[in-house]
């Protein structure tokens, strides 16, 4: 299990510098606020594309895919279905289906691949599915829903095709389908901003940290532990049951589908909730602590299918 510890460590270290940084003043007021507006607007969508673009897209088509699709959309309806019966609207209800079912499949779902199932092309169908189809419609959603800024009807229809992540997501795939070669000068720019994005993240949501009150215990307790507990437990469990009671998945292959869908929520969930102003108490908390459960939980995940 030393590549789930590693890749845990190396983002409570970098988390930690973040939180130093907002305790020291080092970036100012707005240092958060700047650090996530740099990830959404620039960094995240140079990464996708670049990540995108390389991609090979056959991998859609695995039973892997399903089982996380499938497992993915449960957990999430299963928080739509809770957040509309308690009327926690729209914004928040989208934010806590995310924190629900949006794996960090990327800074710490590659390592773990590489470390524990031996192979990082594992979580490629994970983070195509989330950056192809989740991220899109749940963004699409949200800037619907007139969460964040208040702008003109117009605006917020045409905002799926004006949004940066789906921008950046969608171009990579394009690039991919159509088999074309980026030239290097195009491309190894690209790359290097995309590089900020994981590290942007990371230190925004340290900042966020300061000053918080200890998670789960605030006006935003029930849908945080709500998000957690369909993260932490109930998604493994429908990707285990689904991969080996529908798909007959067994070995390596079960392993793979369990432990990815274990993995906790992802911190640029976070960026999203700032970007939109809204879930951002339920963002961060629902992060932080699904970070912390999952690593007894993939612990536990190995030892009894490993």
């Amino acid at each position: 299990m030393q590549g789930v510890l590693n890749g845990f460590a190396v983002i409570a270290v970098v988390i930690g510098v973040g939180y130093v940084i907002g305790r020291r003043g080092y970036l100012g007021d707005n240092g958060r606020e700047v650090l996530t507006k740099l990830a959404f607007h620039v960094a995240t969508p140079a990464l996708l594309f670049t990540t995108l673009a390389r991609a090979d897209l056959s991998v859609i088509l695995s039973n892997r895919l399903l089982v996380t699709a499938v497992s993915t959309f449960a957990v999430a309806g299963i928080f739509v279905a809770v957040g509309a019966v308690r009327r926690w609207g729209v914004g928040r209800t989208t934010i806590g289906a995310l924190c629900s079912s949006y794996v960090n499949a990327g800074n710490l779902g590659i390592p773990i691949a590489v470390y524990v199932l031996g192979d990082a092309s594992l979580v490629a169908p994970v983070l195509l599915f989330q950056q192809i189809v989740m991220t899109p419609v749940a963004l699409t959603v949200l800037d619907l829903s007139g969460a964040g800024e208040k702008q003109p009807l117009w605006r917020r229809v045409t905002a799926p095709v004006r949004n940066p992540v789906g921008i950046g997501s969608l171009s990579g795939v394009a690039v991919s389908a159509t088999g074309l070669t980026v030239p290097g000068p195009v491309m190894d720019p690209l790359t290097l901003i995309g590089n900020m994005s994981v590290p942007a993240v990371l230190l925004a949501f340290g900042i966020s940290l300061c000053g918080s009150t200890m998670p789960g215990r605030g006006p935003d307790r029930a849908p945080v532990l709500l998000s957690v507990a369909l993260k932490s437990v109930g998604q493994p469990l429908a990707a285990w049951a689904l991969a080996a009671g529908v798909f007959g998945l067994r070995g390596e292959p079960l392993l793979d589908v369990v432990v990815t869908s274990a993995l906790p929520a992802a911190q640029n969930l976070f960026t999203y909730a700032s970007r939109y102003r809204v879930g951002e108490v339920l963002a961060r908390e629902s992060i932080l602590l699904s970070t912390m459960l999952a690593v007894p939980v993939l612990v536990v995940i190995a030892a009894l299918l490993g």
